[in-house]
């Protein structure tokens, strides 16, 4: 939604189809390559403020940019108040979540009226806990606030209220949030999320450019995926519409007739066996050796409990016979090495290390069991690239395999699984 000529690309697909109930707007995003995004621009007003600097040049770049939106549109909308309320609100304090959610509420009043929509502001009927997860009271704020089904509503996404009434946001990409909650508030037949792709694709297309876009993903799959770094859904949007059974469409803005990919509650997995491959870098492994360990009643536990205690989490942890080793991401252990080894040490190990530059592929599907020599086959794909595995880890039910390579190795890594799973 970053310009007029891709907002009027939106009002032909929604005025399309007379079922799209209610429009979930983000904020506008890159005009070109140069740009910055408005929510960046937002984020940057708001660190200005803070340091009491002069806030006004950026405000006159988002004034602007919202302005050549209602001329690009030919609206015969005057914001002038609206954004000089909403500055007022800004220079008196009203904090970073309000800041940063008026991308959004500006943009939503600016689609509604292009669609001659009701606009519901989300502080209305959106609540947020403090954990950052939907308040379910929403549902049922929703349900009641957009209950004409002859009317078509644009609620903004990305933002609500806390318990208190204060603007509250999700985290960033929260506007895919927004729009399954309310997906659930009305019970709709399937949710639908434009963005500027056609689908989920099964890996990367910067890593592999020829990926193919995936017709069917299950929503565990999905989950597991994001988790492991693939980006093309908010993880948190997943959970409103799973319980409710409502699938998830993935459409392509630029490319209206393609089918996307739809996310469902189950799916035939002997037709497309595996659902995607995702990659990560930035990977440590904190690797314990402490024999005879199994004499010793409670040494994992211990390790538990210590990475626990100094706010460490970690991606997988395995053990043998004397040894336990625990896949940590750099971001979790910095400033943390010191005094988590020190802990360890008090345990009296035999021997501790921390490997570092360690990347992670994940290779999901519930078709995998109908390959009967995949993990086979992938090993000597990446053999033949000449990519040293450091570990792997398949889960009980057979619908994922974790494998961890050399940090340089990793794309490398991922075009080998990739040519193993297009065979199959």
């Amino acid at each position: 939604l970053a310009t007029a000529k891709q907002i009027l690309k939106v009002k032909n697909i929604i005025l399309s189809d007379p079922d799209i109930r209610i429009v979930v707007p983000s904020a506008p995003g890159k005009a070109d390559s140069g740009d910055t995004k408005v929510t960046d621009l937002l984020i940057m007003v708001n660190k200005s403020f803070e340091k009491n600097e002069p806030i006004d040049e950026l405000w006159s770049r988002i004034s602007n940019r919202f302005q050549q939106i209602i001329d690009g549109l030919d609206l015969n909308l005057d914001f002038t108040d609206v954004l000089a309320e909403t500055l007022k609100k800004i220079k008196n304090g009203a904090g970073f979540e309000y800041t940063v959610s008026r991308g959004e509420a500006l943009n939503g009043l600016i689609i509604a009226e292009l669609l001659d929509a009701e606009y519901v502001d989300a502080a209305e009927v959106v609540q947020i806990l403090d954990s950052g997860k939907v308040d379910p009271v929403s549902y049922e704020k929703i349900k009641a606030r957009c209950s004409d089904e002859s009317k078509r509503y644009v609620i903004p996404g990305f933002y609500g209220v806390d318990g208190r009434g204060e603007i509250k946001t999700f985290s960033r990409g929260g506007s895919d949030i927004s729009g399954a909650v309310a997906a659930n508030a009305i019970d709709a037949d399937v949710y639908e999320n434009w963005t500027d792709v056609s689908g989920f694709l099964l890996t990367d297309p910067r890593i592999v450019p020829q990926a193919a876009t995936i017709s069917e993903i299950t929503y565990p799959e999905l989950r597991e995926l994001a988790y492991r770094g693939a980006a093309v859904l908010h993880t948190d949007a997943v959970s409103p519409v799973r319980e409710k059974g409502i699938p998830i469409n993935i459409r392509n803005t630029d490319k209206p007739g393609d089918p996307g990919t739809m996310i469902v509650s189950s799916r035939d997995a002997s037709k497309q066996k595996i659902a995607g491959i995702a990659g990560k870098s930035g990977f440590s492994v904190l690797l314990i050796e402490k024999a005879p360990m199994d004499d010793e009643f409670g040494f994992f536990m211990n390790i538990i409990n210590l990475l626990q205690k100094s706010g460490i989490t970690y991606e997988q942890l395995s053990t043998s016979i004397d040894t336990v080793s625990a896949v940590i991401h750099k971001d979790k252990l910095e400033n943390k090495k010191e005094i988590l080894i020190e802990g360890i040490k008090s345990l009296k190990p035999k021997h501790i290390e921390i490997v570092e530059g360690i990347g992670l592929i994940a290779v999901v599907g519930e078709g995998m069991k109908y390959i009967g020599s995949f993990e086979a086959d992938l090993f000597s794909s990446m053999e033949k690239q000449g990519v040293d595995v450091k570990m792997i880890d398949k889960g009980m039910q057979g619908h994922s395999i974790l494998i961890g390579v050399e940090e340089a190795g990793l794309n490398e890594a991922i075009r080998a699984v990739y040519s193993v799973v297009a065979e199959n």
